[in-house]
């Protein structure tokens, strides 16, 4: 029994709104007995409805309800620093929502990461490192701002710190507290 398009793709947000982590395409594609690219076609279609529905280097996810704070801050390091600023924002108990470059012809430029525990960062680092690429920040001479997630404002500090201790942090920084 097949159902319609409009189903599946009810079905298919309905999915990943009880998933806790990013879904790829190819196996969403198997739940639902589809090709990936009908997939990436429904999620088109879900998100110019008006669907909150992020595409991470790991699959697709429906962002989850938090009581989570969140700030944005401004760094800068080179590509071969990225493991260890993204690992002293776990360390400390954040989560990397995003990473966002200014650039000059499109302007704002962002790439979600969702990146909080260790097996992200590792998920993160396998793909960068296996993949002929290069971070978003090599865009701006190594500047790039982090959204930053955590329990509490006293977390969201204590990561500051250290981030600032290890000199990811631009001195003159730019930054957009939200809770």
């Amino acid at each position: 029994m097949s159902v319609s398009a409009e189903d599946r793709r009810r079905m298919l947000l309905n999915k990943l709104k009880k998933e806790s982590r990013p879904m790829i395409g190819s196996d969403l594609a198997d739940v639902f007995g589809v090709s990936r690219q009908v997939i990436v076609q429904d999620i088109a279609l879900l998100r110019a409805q008006g669907e909150e529905i992020l595409a991470t280097a790991r699959g697709y996810m429906v962002p989850q309800d938090s009581n989570m704070v969140e700030k944005t801050v401004a760094c800068k390091h080179k590509p071969e620093d990225i493991e260890e600023e993204l690992l002293t924002v776990i360390k400390y108990g954040g989560r990397i929502r995003d990473v966002i470059v200014e650039h000059p012809i499109y302007g704002e430029i962002k790439g979600m990461l969702m990146v909080q525990n260790r097996k992200d960062l590792e998920d993160f680092l396998e793909n960068y490192r296996g993949e002929d690429v290069k971070p978003l920040s090599t865009l701006t001479e190594g500047v790039h701002l982090h959204t930053i997630e955590a329990l509490n404002q006293e977390v969201l500090e204590l990561i500051e710190d250290k981030l600032r201790e290890k000199g990811f942090l631009l001195e003159s920084e730019y930054e957009i507290g939200r809770s």
